[in-house]
């Protein structure tokens, strides 16, 4: 019952922090210290990425009218008017070409060097650093940005190059653990002037494939062994990120219409220095 418990709060520190852009690594770290799982440090370094699959099942199941590319039902742009093909909703296949382009740097480099980097730079003094340089970007981003309009304002004015600069950022976050993907991302989005409604959307549309990837990776690193206590212990962190990161999505999604992130990167510096505090002078 003890490790349930610890399970059920891990999985809603992962679904808080996987979408507001504050780093869920940064938190499951000071987690971490304080509540530790009863398990091998194979299956914890597992288990923290693939509990993501819970909270990308939030994105799924909020945005599947805005990203699925089949079904005639407000097919506004059908491959075709007649047949299988105006089934296909063009517009919706395009999207999904600029989200597997923004996905290609980070996924080369994942794929290539994900040990590598985790050894180099999963330590408490990147995250750290990562965390308040960030958190500084979002207030001088949007300190510029009160006194300038957005240039993209809908994920179908997102060109191609635009995503994959985007990308670019998202690869930042691979490398570096607390710069947060979706800080990342909005933090690239916003200087290349897109809004941060589409900001956040087009963040959340391409963690779908980053956090699918990672955790198959993972879970082939690990194998397919896994006792009855770690099925029950992946099962419950999932389902309970599921549930939270449908509240907080749907909370940030108002949030960002009345407010800038500026909070967010205040956040972010105090929990850098708490974070740099704690393991200099205390743990």
């Amino acid at each position: 019952m003890l490790e349930i418990l610890k399970v059920i709060l891990f999985g809603i520190v992962e679904g808080i922090t996987e979408w507001l852009p504050i780093s869920s690594t940064g938190h499951m770290i000071l987690l971490d210290e304080f509540i530790q799982l009863d398990v091998t440090p194979e299956f914890y370094s597992m288990f923290q990425v693939v509990i993501q699959l819970g909270a990308i099942m939030a994105v799924v199941v909020l945005f599947w009218n805005d990203f699925f590319p089949f079904g005639q039902r407000n097919n506004k742009q059908p491959m075709a008017q007649t047949g299988l093909l105006s089934y296909v909703k063009m517009d919706k296949i395009i999207l999904w070409i600029k989200i597997l382009i923004a996905c290609v740097p980070a996924a080369i480099v994942g794929l290539l060097f994900d040990e590598q980097l985790e050894a180099l730079f999963y330590n408490y003094q990147t995250v750290s650093i990562a965390l308040i340089v960030f958190g500084i970007a979002f207030i001088i981003i949007e300190n510029h940005n009160q006194n300038h309009d957005s240039k993209i304002n809908d994920l179908v004015d997102l060109s191609f190059d635009t995503a994959f600069l985007i990308g670019i950022f998202q690869l930042i976050a691979a490398i570096f653990p607390g710069t947060s993907r979706s800080g990342a991302t909005i933090v690239g989005a916003l200087l290349l002037g897109v809004s941060r409604t589409v900001a956040a959307e087009f963040t959340f549309f391409l963690a779908i494939p980053v956090m699918f990837g990672a955790s198959l990776l993972k879970i082939v690193k690990f194998g397919f062994a896994f006792t009855s206590q770690e099925i029950i212990i992946l099962c419950i962190g999932m389902l309970v990120a599921f549930l939270v990161s449908i509240l907080v999505i749907q909370f940030l999604m108002g949030y960002i219409k009345k407010h800038d992130f500026k909070f967010f990167g205040w956040y972010r510096i105090v929990l850098g220095i708490v974070v740099l505090g704690y393991f200099m002078f205390i743990a």
